[in-house]
């Protein structure tokens, strides 16, 4: 697979996750009770507070990622 994809993967990962975080923060902010709580009636596991933290990892990582592909595309031209 090439740079391309990498490179859209990774961003994507960077904003959804970004914003998958952003969406358990307000959450505790207007309902701080409900962190414990599963996320879906689906399944026992995640609960809202894993969600948010691996929301943040994914989006961290995934940024750090497509700045380094971004470096090196640059280095290379």
């Amino acid at each position: 697979m090439g740079k391309k994809f990498w490179r859209a993967v990774t961003l994507t990962g960077t904003v959804y996750g970004f914003f998958g975080w952003v969406y358990i923060v307000i959450n505790d902010e207007v309902h701080p009770y409900t962190l414990g709580l599963q996320l879906t009636h689906f399944a026992k596991w995640p609960h809202e507070d894993t969600f948010g933290e691996s929301c943040f990892a994914i989006s961290l990582i995934c940024f750090l990622a497509y700045n380094l592909m971004r470096e090196k595309s640059k280095q290379d031209e």
